[in-house]
């Protein structure tokens, strides 16, 4: 029987532990092979750096969710269902259903299963504060975002005028 992706919806911040105990559990129960990978799908946020140290935040893409590839019978179903911090398959009440080829494999790509998705907390149009090099204290409006180079350019008044200029992730802040 050909294994299929299942969600199973799990206590927010309990993913991990979930993915843990599933594949513990699986091995003590002679289950392991039933299943094949299961997933909690994370995401890089970079903040910028700061004294030429990157600084990146992780969090999940779907809070509460965790992905598993299994041959789904009443013993693997049992195993997931009776996990602790498992609310249940994501699906009808009686049977859990299966996603499909192309929607795993979307999310799979998107996510980048093997390497983190980066993600930059900066968005273009947004304004910022300056905290360090020869602006510092001066507020600018994102007009790029260079993510390879950790670099933004901003438009800064300077005497009436913008200006363009280019600033490093870590010499920045958001406005709150």
């Amino acid at each position: 029987m050909d294994k299929q992706w299942y969600v199973v919806h799990t206590f927010t911040g309990h993913e991990d532990k979930v993915r843990r105990s599933i594949e513990r559990r699986a091995g003590s129960l002679g289950l392991s092979e039933r299943l094949g990978r299961i997933l909690v799908l994370i995401e890089e946020e970079l903040k910028g750096t700061r004294r030429g140290k990157r600084q990146v935040r992780k969090h999940k893409v779907f809070p509460g969710y965790v992905f598993i590839e299994m041959v789904l019978d009443d013993q693997t179903q049992h195993l997931v269902r009776s996990t602790s911090g498992v609310t249940g398959f994501v699906g009808s009440d009686r049977q859990p259903v299966p996603l499909k080829q192309q929607e795993i494999e979307n999310l799979l790509t998107s996510a980048g299963e093997e390497a983190p998705r980066v993600r930059v907390a900066f968005e273009k149009g947004e304004t910022v504060r300056v905290v360090g090099g020869p602006f510092e204290g001066l507020h600018g409006r994102i007009e790029e975002i260079n993510i390879p180079k950790e670099k933004l350019r901003l438009l800064i008044s300077i005497f009436g005028r913008d200006t363009p200029v280019e600033v490093d992730f870590g010499d920045v802040e958001k406005l709150t």
